[in-house]
């Protein structure tokens, strides 16, 4: 069966999935849709950065789209500062009977805890009024600490503890605004960075450590605990998005902590440096400049480090590419799945079938 697909917005994320649609078998690209008026009526092939046309012109007419009756929609748009209109997005699609695979908003990776029930259920009821499913998933939060750690827990006889984390060197990090406001990258150590501020670590990865918690029959303290350390710059910095003067912050540690009964079980962690010579006591990656790393203590103990890189391109490149992939590998399944949420815990094996050169 040929699934009709709708690519939503065609930015960095959005072009790498045009391709990805093409190159599925089972996929069929119907329609994209677009903000910026200079991207109407271009096809979609240029728009994606191919040398050929593959016959679908760009559209910002969001109802022809929605006439075209697509199976599915993947939504590659930006969410986290416009997370009202992303849910409204939703909606309106699950209720026209359309699927939706996300890249964010990503407390919708797994909402239950973070997000009011109220909001959960408008979107389940959505989905059941159209029958559709919503899935929201990445690489983090995503596959680095929903699928894959869940996978090595399957060789478990016995599990205390679980640490699931990212490993990075932001320095060619591509987003300006979220190294310098969010993360607090050059600004004063005096000063918290949003990101820090109580409960929002939380809000950002507690979907990470609840979803864990959800599949292995878990029932975590609340609240989660959140914990950090940072460090400044010893010399000026100048990074792909932002200048880092000496004092300024620069190193970023953090942990999101699921505890059962006052005793750390599932915890998240981001190490960020941004130059390879900080923090030499962090921890590293044993091979490369960045990695996702888990750890699974118990009977056996397990650890798996997860590093990637582009063809032709450094780790922030790939790491765009994978998001990309986990969706658009994904919407055969979430096509199949019944009405309303579906997460990454209850989802069959996904896989590249009909992806290997030949």
């Amino acid at each position: 069966m040929t699934i009709r697909v709708v690519e939503w917005s065609t930015g960095y994320l959005g072009a790498m999935a045009i391709e990805a649609i093409d190159n599925r078998p089972e996929l069929e690209l119907v329609g994209v849709h677009v903000s910026d008026p200079a991207k109407v009526g271009v096809d979609a092939g240029r728009l994606a950065g191919l040398d050929r046309d593959l016959g679908v012109a760009a559209t910002d007419d969001r109802a022809s789209l929605l006439a075209l009756e697509p199976d599915v929609v993947v939504y590659t748009a930006e969410t986290e500062t416009r997370f009202t209109a992303a849910i409204e997005d939703f909606t309106e699609f699950l209720r026209a009977g359309i699927d939706v695979v996300a890249s964010g908003p990503v407390l919708f990776q797994y909402p239950h805890g973070t997000l009011p029930n109220e909001m959960i259920e408008t979107v389940v009821a959505a989905g059941r009024e159209g029958g559709a499913t919503l899935h929201v998933n990445g690489i983090d939060p995503g596959f680095a600490n929903d699928v894959l750690p869940l996978a090595m827990t399957s060789l478990s006889r016995r599990i205390d503890h679980i640490r699931v984390g990212e490993i990075a060197d932001y320095s060619v990090y591509h987003q300006g605004e979220t190294m310098r406001r969010l993360f607090g990258f050059g600004g004063p150590m005096g000063t918290l960075p949003p990101l820090l501020r109580p409960g929002m670590l939380a809000a950002g990865w507690g979907s990470v450590v609840r979803q864990l918690a959800a599949a292995l029959d878990v029932t975590l303290d609340e609240p989660l605990v959140e914990r950090h350390e940072r460090l400044p710059a010893e010399r000026d910095l100048s990074l792909l998005a932002c200048e880092v003067p000496a004092g300024t912050q620069a190193a970023l540690r953090f942990e999101l902590v699921g505890q059962v009964d006052g005793k750390d079980r599932i915890v998240l962690e981001h190490v960020t440096r941004t130059a390879a010579d900080q923090a030499p006591d962090w921890p590293r990656p044993d091979h490369g400049d960045g990695c996702y790393r888990i750890e699974i203590t118990g009977e056996p103990t397990m650890r798996v480090e997860f590093g990637h890189h582009a063809e032709h391109g450094d780790h922030n490149v790939s790491g765009m590419l994978i998001t990309a992939m986990r969706l658009v590998n994904a919407v055969e399944a979430v096509v199949a799945a019944e009405p309303g949420l579906a997460f990454a815990k209850d989802l069959p094996m996904i896989t590249g079938r009909g992806l290997m050169t030949t």
